[in-house]
This record gives C-alpha cells, sequence and structure tokens, in this order.
C-alpha cells in the first residue's frame, strides 16, 4: 500500500511535505507509511481517497491480481532457471507495477516476434507480412492500455456526455444533421458494403458516410457516433494513442477503433443518464437495452465503463468468445483474469450460452483462490441479413464479486452465501490448480 501511495503522489507531482499537510499528518508519518513501516489506517485511506481523487479500492489487497496472474502465465511458460514463487510475483507486481507490466510488454513481443518467425519459415518466399502474426499482440496491446485505465476514457465520456444532450430528443436524426451541417457528410444506406464487419464506408473526397441496411436503428446510430467521434474528438483520440506508447501502427490503429468506439458508446448511453438507469432496473440488461435501443452486448460492454471518479458504477468484466473458445474482447473494471494460455475454462457458464440461444444464464463460480463471482451470459448473433448470409455467433458475458451481486436483478434465487452451491471453475487448463478437475484438457503448468 505504501508503494501504490507513492507512485499516486509522484504521478500528482507532491511532495511528501505538501501531501502530508493536505491529509493533517506530519511528514515522517507519510515517509513511514509510503515505506510499510506504519499502517495506511481506514481514516487516513478515505482522506487519501478524497484528495487524490482515487478510488479506495486501489489499495484492495486484491488490486494486482489480474496483474499477477498475467506474471503467472509469462513465468510458467519458462521451462530454464529457478522457479519464480507466487510471493515474489505479488510483490512485484504490488510495488513495482511498472517493471511488472515491462515484463509482459517484452514477452509479448518477443511472443509476437517467435510467431512471425515461425509463419516466415513455413512461408519462405512469400512476399509481405501476415496481418495475422501482429493482430493478436495488437488486440492484448489496446486491452491492456484500457484495463489500465479500468477501461474508463473520462475525457472521450464527458464530451460524449455533452453531445447525447445536444442532440436530444430524436439522437439519430439529430446524429444524421449533425453530420451534414457541420461536416458536409450525407448519410446513404447500401446493401452492398463487403464483408461482414464492414459497419461502415466513409468516402472523404465525396463526403458520403455508408452504411449497411441491415443495420438496426441502434446500429445506425452508432455507426454515425463512430463517426463523429473521429471527427470531432480527433485530436484527444490521437493524444491518447501518443501517450499509450503502442508498440505498432496496428495497435495504434486498434486503439484508434476502440476509442471511436468507446465514444460511440458513451454518446447512445450517457453516464449519468445510463448508471441511474442502471441502478434503478437493478442492472437488467435487456431493459437497459430497450430502454436505450441497443443491443445486449453493447450494454455489456457499457457496463464494464462505468468507473468515473466521484460517481463509479458496479465494477463489471466483459468478455465475448466463440464456440472454439477464442476471446476476441476482454474488457474490465477491475481484476478478474482469466489467461491468454491453454484457453478458458469448460466449466464457464459462457459455453453454455450456445445450447440456450434467447436466454439470460446465471452462474455463481468460484474461482481457486477462493474469491467468487456472479456470472450472466447469453448467446449473440451479428451479420448481415438474408437467408444463408454469413454471421457471427458469440456468447458474452458479465460478471462482478459476489459481494456486489445482491445489486443485481440476476441474483433472485441463487444461493450467493453458499461455497457448497458455487460451481469450481478455473482461469483455463494449463494455468490451474485444480487437480481433481473432471473437464481438465491439459496437464497444468503451475
Amino acid at each position: 500500500m505504501g508503494a501504490r501511495l507513492q507512485r499516486l503522489r509522484e504521478e500528482r507531482h507532491l511532495s511528501q511535505v505538501a501531501l502530508a499537510k493536505s491529509l493533517g499528518i506530519s511528514a515522517s508519518y507519510l515517509n513511514q507509511i509510503e515505506r510499510n513501516q506504519r499502517p495506511l489506517t481506514v481514516p487516513i485511506l478515505l482522506r487519501v481517497s478524497s484528495v487524490l481523487g482515487v478510488d479506495a479500492q486501489l489499495f484492495s489487497e486484491h488490486d494486482s491480481a489480474g496483474l499477477v496472474a498475467d506474471l503467472r502465465d509469462v513465468f510458467g511458460e519458462q521451462r530454464d532457471g529457478d522457479a519464480v514463487s507466487l510471493a515474489e510475483l505479488r510483490m512485484l507486481a504490488d510495488n513495482m507495477p511498472a517493471v511488472a507490466r515491462s515484463v509482459l510488454q517484452l514477452h509479448r513481443r518477443y511472443r509476437t516476434l517467435s510467431e512471425r518467425a515461425d509463419l516466415l519459415a513455413a512461408r519462405l518466399g512469400d512476399e509481405g507480412r501476415g496481418e495475422g502474426v501482429w493482430a493478436p499482440s495488437a488486440a492484448d496491446e489496446v486491452r491492456e492500455y484500457l484495463n489500465r485505465r479500468q477501461n474508463h476514457v473520462a475525457e472521450l465520456d464527458e464530451a460524449a456526455e455533452q453531445l447525447h444532450a445536444q442532440l436530444q430528443p430524436d439522437l439519430a436524426a439529430g446524429l444524421q444533421a449533425r453530420l451534414a451541417e457541420r461536416h458536409g457528410i450525407q448519410m446513404l444506406m447500401s446493401d452492398e458494403l463487403d464483408g461482414i464487419d464492414r459497419k461502415r464506408r466513409f468516402d472523404e473526397r465525396r463526403r458520403v458516410l455508408w452504411l449497411p441496411e441491415a443495420l438496426s436503428a441502434g446500429q445506425r446510430a452508432f455507426q454515425m457516433a463512430a463517426q463523429l467521434a473521429l471527427l470531432e474528438q480527433g485530436g484527444a483520440i490521437d493524444s491518447l494513442v501518443r501517450h499509450g506508447r503502442f508498440s505498432t501502427r496496428a495497435a495504434q490503429d486498434g486503439a484508434r477503433l476502440a476509442l471511436s468506439n468507446y465514444f460511440a458508446g458513451a454518446v447512445l448511453m450517457p453516464y449519468r443518464g445510463f448508471l441511474d438507469a442502471a441502478e434503478a432496473m437493478a442492472y437488467d440488461i435487456e431493459r437497459l437495452a430497450h430502454r436505450f435501443g441497443v443491443g445486449f452486448e453493447a450494454v455489456c460492454h457499457r457496463l464494464s465503463t462505468l468507473q468515473r471518479p466521484g460517481a463509479p458504477g458496479l465494477p463489471f468484466f466483459f468478455m465475448r468468445v466463440d464456440r472454439a473458445g477464442n476471446v476476441s474482447k476482454r474488457q474490465s473494471a477491475t481484476d478478474f483474469h482469466f489467461s491468454r494460455i491453454g484457453g478458458t475454462c469448460p466449466l464457464w457458464i459462457v459455453y453454455e450460452a450456445f445450447s440456450h440461444p434467447t436466454q439470460v444464464l446465471t452462474q455463481v463460480a468460484r474461482m481457486p483462490d477462493g474469491r467468487t463471482y456472479l456470472w450472466i451470459a447469453r448467446q449473440v448473433h451479428s451479420g448481415p441479413a438474408g437467408y444463408r448470409a454469413p454471421g457471427k455467433t458469440f456468447a458474452v458475458a458479465l460478471g462482478c464479486d459476489i459481494a456486489q451481486a445482491q445489486r443485481l436483478v440476476y441474483s433472485k434465487g441463487l444461493e450467493l452465501r453458499d461455497p457448497a452451491a458455487a460451481a469450481a471453475i478455473g482461469t483455463g487448463c494449463k494455468t490451474c490448480e485444480r487437480a481433481d478437475c473432471p473437464q481438465r484438457a491439459f496437464p497444468s503448468m503451475v
């Protein structure tokens, strides 16, 4: 806790004397706290939260659990040399998180180069660079960047909320009018956009934004808002990408896409109005989707971003997987972690969602470290309309710590406090230590 407090103070360019004065304690007392020689008591913790504008949960002992799990993945792959204990990894994550993240970044680059070398060896003589080599690394960089920010981008969130207020009462019509009046852009519908991932095409020369005819009204509004993000928030997005220090052009482009989509989601579901509605509806995802004219997945994603300082929502983690277990989205406002090695856990409720396409499923699940969560999962489908038109099917999952579960409508009828009622799941076979798991696919590396 002392190291975290020192890091926060230095980030705000405060001396020990200045911070101690604001907290009403002596500089020597603060020095002892930062050196872990005296405890960070609850009264002082509350003053720190107020003075520095941070959530008190930042000092939770579980705050670095995701970073520790990532480090276990990395060091679990190393077969040579002395084994690194869990206690050493926790110490590294707690006291030197920047060093820990640098280790992860170096390992990520090593894996990327290794994969590239294998691909080049297999395709010797083929010109060009395969896009598949770089995409996983770029996606991981963007995910880690957003997770470091607790999946909340205040600069874009506040601008989106202001835009939403200006465009009411008809948001879709307001977005279309703003594109036309401020930017001279005409929005047209087309059934000829190529590829199932092509949600829009902007012809800058002709000033035309093409959208697929198959999109719903909410999806059209989302795409118009995402285009406005690039037009009106381009400077802010470029600044965020620049300070993110992404290692490749692919990661930079991925970050711009993620941030423009973040802005679009925040325009359709403005922070304060959406949070108030979520609390009033006990986080009923389907009711929220109906209220804001968006899809189930969009609501789940937005719920994982509600971490505004001073007005935080419930801390969720959000994931999207396909039938093969590939994780295509992973966003978190807290520290939940699934391994990147060996797939996710087959006992996780999200895979059951594929067998119940229209139902919202729930699961109380206990991890190997004893922590318990409430999971909500449902299948979603996207793609063009039409007979035999290619589409994509996923299952999305939204989870929260069991201590917060009673705030959700989905907790009704569940045994939240009975450890025996919780399903025993893991992070992934290669990093899960459950020796008696009936579904184990690979030997554990830990």
